[in-house]
């Protein structure tokens, strides 16, 4: 189950990137079924020693997601649109 959520959220990065949002959507569902995938992982070790790992992916991708979202109210500011066809990156 989470490896067909993961295949949805990388199908959906591939083929639908019109927006920059969408594709941070995209990114944060399958960082989601990353997360999923490892937490039940560790309660299947049944072990204390392993609880920490899922929480520190799950801060990293909290982090990766304000990241995310401050790039994308810059973009949004500067080209007036967050849409991926019409940023240039290679002009300063």
């Amino acid at each position: 189950m989470f490896s067909f959520m993961f295949t949805l959220g990388l199908m959906g990065l591939t083929f639908y990137r019109t927006h920059l949002l969408s594709a941070l959507l995209c990114l944060e569902g399958m960082m989601l079924s990353i997360f999923m995938a490892f937490s039940l992982w560790v309660l299947q070790m049944s072990s204390d020693n392993f609880s920490t790992p899922p929480l520190l992916l799950l801060t990293l991708s909290a982090c990766e997601a304000s990241i995310g979202l401050a790039l994308l109210i810059a973009i949004a500011r500067t080209h007036g649109s967050d849409r991926i066809n019409t940023l240039n990156l290679l002009q300063c």
